[in-house]
């Protein structure tokens, strides 16, 4: 999961490579800057030999954007912004984390505000149609989503809820899982609670923390795991009869195009019954949130771009994909039914409410406005929907941000059926 800005420079800084944390102990933790040469090689010695060369984990700085991600929503719960009482016990020595920027809390804040409206509406059509429904986030990290939802008011919604992540990752959070008795309370009965995989897995009534690369092909990695049946029940994890929403937060940019169409449309082709129309229309609506940078291909995506590099960290994902076009075409392109994409910049604009706004504004002084609106705009949610059933077009094509202040038909931005 990458943070906010995820390791660029200050913008306004000429395009040098200084620090936006002056402290050097401290700047590995701002997304701004550059991480630790230790994060990026390990060493374990042979029994009874010299050791040999380092060995480079191509991954480990794409692992690292998930801690400097949770360091930010730490932050921006801690400052008000976000109301988050579980993230503290997925950061190490959160007590002594320091807080970020005004710049990240709000880039966090508007980022969480985008796709926790988008989440809520997914959950509310649900119930208003009188279903139950599963989440799929894939590279979830240290998220706290399901915590969230399930000591809230749509906790009764949920049938499954579902993270991907890596080993490394996963290995990790069960743990912090484990050792949290406010985190375990949520999960129910201790002896409902399983672990696998030497913790790397874990299951639960209706949380389930898996451990795959998502880089590799789905049949092999995930099919198994999701379409068998748990213990006592005669339904898979990932039922395909359910409204299902799939999160990627920051997950796609770091495959190549074809290897994350590949992984969409795996969900796709099991929700549609793989292209068997009578079959299909037994099963529920397939939703999917994207939120990563885009429009790379600018003086500031190029800046980026080399600042990422220069840590060993590329985005494959995210080059080709240029404009909010774009977004909405790999959808379309996939097989979902239609999409739409928006600009964080575009969010805090026209989609929060003026009360809101008011509020973060009074949280901390922000003076850097115009690099604000530089990198809101470098971000995006965008949002895809696949109904395998006809009947079931009147309800889930309502699935939408609400605009404020403004008529829908002046500026719709509900999902628009190409097919």
């Amino acid at each position: 999961m990458f943070n906010f800005c995820d390791l660029s420079q200050k913008w306004h800084k000429s395009f040098t490579t200084t620090s936006y944390i002056s402290d050097p102990a401290l700047s590995y933790l701002s997304p701004w800057t550059s991480l630790p040469p230790s994060l990026f090689m390990f060493n374990r010695p042979s029994l009874g030999f010299p050791p040999g060369p380092p060995r480079q984990d191509s991954d480990a700085p794409i692992r690292q954007t998930d801690s400097d991600a949770a360091i930010a929503r730490l932050s921006a719960a801690q400052k008000h912004y976000i109301h988050d009482p579980f993230v503290r016990h997925l950061v190490p020595r959160a007590q002594f984390q320091h807080p970020r920027p005004p710049l990240i809390n709000i880039g966090t804040y508007v980022r969480t505000k985008g796709i926790d409206d988008l989440v809520e509406e997914w959950l509310k059509l649900a119930e208003n149609n009188g279903k139950q429904c599963q989440i799929v986030s894939l590279g979830a990290g240290s998220d706290t989503r399901f915590w969230r939802i399930a000591t809230g008011p749509h906790k009764d919604t949920i049938r499954s809820y579902i993270e991907v992540d890596f080993a490394e990752i996963t290995s990790k959070k069960s743990m912090s899982i484990k050792k949290s008795k406010e985190l375990m309370e949520v999960l129910g009965n201790p002896e409902d609670i399983k672990l696998e995989r030497g913790g790397a897995v874990l299951h639960s009534p209706k949380y389930h923390l898996l451990a795959a690369d998502l880089r590799s092909d789905p049949v092999k990695t995930l099919q198994d795991v999701l379409t068998k049946c748990m213990e006592g029940s005669d339904e898979p994890i990932l039922s395909p009869h359910c409204p299902t929403l799939l999160l990627f937060e920051c997950v796609l940019a770091y495959m190549a195009i074809e290897v994350s169409s590949r992984l969409l449309r795996w969900f796709v082709n099991y929700f549609s019954a793989e292209g068997e129309v009578e079959a299909a229309q037994a099963n529920g609506p397939l939703g999917c949130i994207i939120y990563e940078m885009f429009g790379l291909d600018d003086s500031f995506g190029r800046v980026m771009l080399s600042n990422l590099r220069a840590r060993n960290v590329t985005l494959p994902g995210a080059e080709p994909l240029t404009t909010l076009d774009s977004l909405v075409a790999r959808f379309l392109g996939t097989g979902f039914h239609g999409g739409l994409a928006v600009t964080l910049k575009e969010i805090r604009k026209s989609f929060i409410e003026p009360e809101e706004l008011a509020r973060i504004s009074r949280l901390e002084m922000l003076d850097e406005t115009e690099e604000l609106e530089l990198v809101l705009a470098h971000y995006a949610i965008s949002w895809g929907i696949l109904i395998p059933n006809p009947a079931d077009n009147e309800v889930w094509n309502n699935w939408k941000l609400s605009q404020k202040e403004k008529r829908e038909e002046e500026h719709p931005f509900g999902l628009l059926h190409t097919t």
